[in-house]
């Protein structure tokens, strides 16, 4: 089951025990090429339709540029580690803390070739927050749970795919995860770990998140910046002070008493990727790859707010999926900062 009290502190670890249908876990690399020109993102993973009589292992490929591709493979293919150290295999395909393996071919597209990782920078996992949902994570039946295993790290090897060979030496990293029934129905999320400053991150989520008899819109970012992490969460006291979406189009800012965030999402063209309705991979997910960030933090003091960092992250993953306007529409205005 998704609620799984032996794995709470272990995100990485597979969080589906031995549960056999309405459910997704599915994990999210993203790659960055040395030069900040190229991208990808892999999404290995496992889907359990409602009544369990549809199941299948999956790879997705989400490049910057061209088109997205899933590779589906039967359920038996499909192993993972509950306990460290955290190993996901899909089919002879190996996923997991030290770097990815890939040999996987159907007829229409093919992966392969090695990627080794350096040290991950996981989301702090505490005795009381474990993880990127803090104490959200203890609480059972949630529609999707989220974990960010590594906001940046170091790196080395190649690609191919399609018999094009790409160099991800001296790149960039960057994983995170989720696991549950479905996708929120609304939902906006942004990350890149390529800005001027090295080791500059940032991931950024608002969903609409269905509790108890009805719904709220939750909000969840976090800049690594300069060995600090800056949360901003709904359970830090953290607000959406701003939210505006257009086409391919955001601007965010979400904020407490100390400090605010604001984000200009920009994306590019929309790869469109398979996404879980109740366990079974029949949604759909409008990812841009290669977007760009406009990132402000600022401290807040006596009500004014003065600028700490300024930084554009680049071939940024972008998915504004604001249906209706269900996440609301707070104007943002002028913004007046004291630099």
């Amino acid at each position: 089951m998704p609620y799984a009290p032996s794995r709470i502190w272990n995100p990485a670890a597979y969080q589906g025990g031995h549960v056999s249908k309405r459910y997704f876990e599915g994990w999210y690399y993203k790659l960055v090429d040395a030069p900040g020109r190229r991208s990808l993102a892999l999404i290995p993973g496992v889907s359990f339709s409602p009544d369990g009589s549809a199941r299948h292992a999956f790879v997705q490929l989400v490049p910057s540029g061209g088109t997205a591709h899933y590779f589906a493979l039967p359920a038996a293919e499909f192993r993972a580690n509950h306990r460290p150290p955290f190993d996901v295999r899909v089919g002879p395909s190996v996923f997991s803390r030290d770097g990815i393996s890939l040999d996987i071919v159907d007829g229409e597209r093919s992966i392969r070739g090695d990627v080794r990782f350096g040290g991950w920078m996981p989301w702090p996992v505490r005795l009381l927050s474990p993880g990127i949902m803090g104490p959200f994570r203890f609480v059972p039946g949630m529609e999707t749970y989220h974990g960010v295993l590594s906001m940046d790290h170091d790196i080395e090897g190649w690609l191919e795919i399609d018999g094009e060979t790409i160099s991800f030496d001296g790149g960039r990293g960057y994983t995170e995860k989720d696991w549950g029934r479905s996708f929120p129905s609304s939902w906006i999320w942004a990350q890149s770990n390529t800005f001027e400053a090295p080791g500059t991150s940032l991931m950024l989520s608002v969903a609409k998140i269905p509790w108890m008899t009805g719904a709220f819109v939750g909000s969840i970012a976090g800049l690594l910046h300069n060995g600090e992490l800056h949360r901003f969460a709904t359970y830090t006291g953290a607000k959406v002070r701003c939210i505006e979406t257009g086409q391919n189009e955001a601007h965010i800012i979400l904020g407490d008493r100390r400090e605010e965030i604001e984000v200009h999402l920009t994306g590019c063209d929309t790869l469109i990727l398979k996404a879980p309705v109740l366990g079974a991979m029949e949604g759909h997910d409008a990812e841009s790859l290669g977007g760009t960030l406009d990132v402000t933090l600022r401290s807040v003091r006596g009500g004014r707010a003065s600028v700490r960092y300024r930084g554009v992250g680049r071939q940024a993953g972008i998915e504004i999926m604001n249906h209706d306007d269900e996440l609301g529409r707070v104007p943002c205005g002028n913004r007046t900062t004291v630099a």
